[in-house]
């Protein structure tokens, strides 16, 4: 009670300041007009969770003051159980370049499995297979994605069917899966490239980020191969000359 009775009194002193000097200047009563918003609602949910003793509804929590879009990550990672920030959901093609991406503002996996696909097709039409792990597997996923894609690699979760167990034991299958593990190498090379900490601010700032982030990921990976060819045609000279 007395935190709140001395928090209340900042935010009463905050207000009168406002009223008195905000016609001054617009643009910093904007800003205290904000944070004044912010208090109120950070006073009400101390009052009704540590004294009422209510369980605040998940989508009610704000993580972030500064960068409200932010979002708390269960990752399920021994080690790194949750993180906060927003989920960025990247295609790699089988040449490690990645072809679209989107971020995830208040979504599952499951929830942008499809959509994602649908943007990626607009733009690469000869985008035939994908592969997927569980988290974005739902039955109305499976069907949706199969009118786009010839093939779809999206392993069921929990017990599988003695059909499922023989579809996932496929050749093809086991083969599109294996590749699916390469994506976490285009995730650390887009934390290499910027993206592990964004400098940018608000929604808008982070989309850009993570924009440029995949940009910078796809040009280095353009001059990897460049380079790579730059070499082997050196070592065909120098045998040629020899």
């Amino acid at each position: 009670m007395n935190y709140l009775a001395a928090a209340n009194y900042q935010l009463q002193r905050a207000v009168s300041t406002g009223a008195e000097f905000g016609a001054l200047n617009p643009l910093l009563l904007s800003k205290l007009n904000h944070y004044v918003a912010h208090a109120e609602v950070q006073m009400d949910q101390i009052r009704r969770r540590v004294l009422n003793e209510e369980v605040i509804p998940h989508s009610e929590k704000v993580f972030s003051i500064f960068q409200p879009h932010t979002e708390w990550i269960s990752k399920g990672k021994a080690g790194v159980p949750v993180e906060l920030g927003l989920k960025v959901c990247v295609i790699e093609d089988q040449y490690r370049f990645i072809l679209h991406h989107q971020v995830m503002e208040k979504a599952t996996d499951s929830d942008i499995a499809v959509s994602i696909i649908e943007a990626a097709k607009k733009r690469f039409p000869n985008l035939q297979a994908i592969s997927y792990d569980k988290g974005f597997h739902t039955p109305m996923n499976q069907i949706e994605l199969k009118k786009h894609l010839e093939k779809v690699v999206l392993p069921k979760k929990g017990k599988l069917s003695k059909i499922d167990k023989a579809h996932e034991s496929e050749p093809e299958f086991r083969k599109l899966r294996r590749q699916h593990s390469a994506v976490e190498s285009a995730i650390n090379a887009l934390e290499v490239h910027g993206l592990d900490i964004c400098l940018d601010h608000g929604i808008k700032g982070f989309k850009r980020y993570v924009a440029f982030a995949v940009l910078a990921r796809n040009i280095h990976r353009f001059g990897v191969l460049l380079s790579h060819q730059d070499a082997k045609r050196h070592r065909g000279a120098y045998k040629k000359a020899a």
